[in-house]
């Protein structure tokens, strides 16, 4: 219930005990507040305040969380005890939560009263997932990773390494260098996209021109990382930048 809702409910709710309510003076209030306002005070008014409490501070979560870019997000508030008395509160209630806190899944939240000594503690679960690149059954080494072997699985983000991959596309093609079960998390320490012994084309660029020759790795290597290689042709051993499955660049 937006915050004007809820001072208007308030004071609904003090008109009431004074015994002295005007039905026209309600016109722009919710059908939520009615209701409430029609039966007692002390029953579903305060059970209502409950609810209105774990939507806000769900809400105050969403703004403050530290959220990680393009991570889905999933809070769920813990439900108040009904047990407990919520006491009005003719100001804005507060909600304070330390910043280590909200770096975790599990937020503890103060609710406070600024204008009294009432406070309570909530609990928030707050879970941030991603889709990553996960294998799709047993793999074994030398394995060629295709669509069909892998898959897309949301994982919580706090079981992530900065390695994992986001896009079946970025390891199509890639080679396992070890054994892996099925849902397990692919990460680049267990791939080659050129391996060593492949053979390979070697391209040099520079001054507008590209030339190419074969090659044999003789590294593992990744899309990005830097390898020696041999050139068949004249057994020179060069550094090149891996830059597919069948492919390295160097500069000339």
């Amino acid at each position: 219930m937006p915050f004007k809702e809820i001072k208007r409910f308030q004071q609904v709710v003090k008109l009431n005990n004074m015994r002295k309510f005007n039905i026209q003076s309600l016109s722009a209030v919710s059908l939520k507040a009615l209701i409430l306002f029609s039966i007692t005070c002390s029953g579903l008014a305060s059970a209502s305040l409950h609810v209105i409490l774990q939507h806000q501070t769900k809400a105050y979560v969403e703004q403050n969380i530290m959220l990680d870019d393009n991570a889905d997000l999933s809070i769920e508030v813990s439900d108040i005890d009904p047990r407990i008395n919520i006491e009005p509160c003719d100001k804005m209630y507060n909600f304070e939560a330390s910043e280590s806190s909200l770096r975790q899944q599990n937020v503890s939240v103060k609710i406070s009263c600024p204008s009294s000594s009432w406070y309570l503690f909530t609990n928030v679960q707050v879970m941030q997932t991603k889709p990553i690149v996960v294998s799709a059954e047993v793999l074994s080494p030398g394995v060629l990773l295709t669509k069909e072997n892998t898959q897309l699985v949301d994982t919580p983000i706090n079981r992530l390494r900065s390695s994992a991959f986001s896009y079946i596309e970025e390891i199509e093609g890639a080679r396992l260098k070890r054994r892996i079960r099925p849902g397990q998390i692919i990460t680049r320490s267990m791939l080659c996209f050129v391996c060593k012994g492949d053979r390979i084309v070697i391209s040099a660029n520079g001054s507008g021109l590209t030339l190419r020759t074969s090659g044999i790795a003789q590294q593992d290597g990744n899309v990005g990382d830097t390898i020696r290689v041999q050139n068949i042709g004249s057994k020179k051993l060069v550094s090149a930048v891996v830059a597919s499955t069948n492919q390295v660049n160097v500069a000339f």
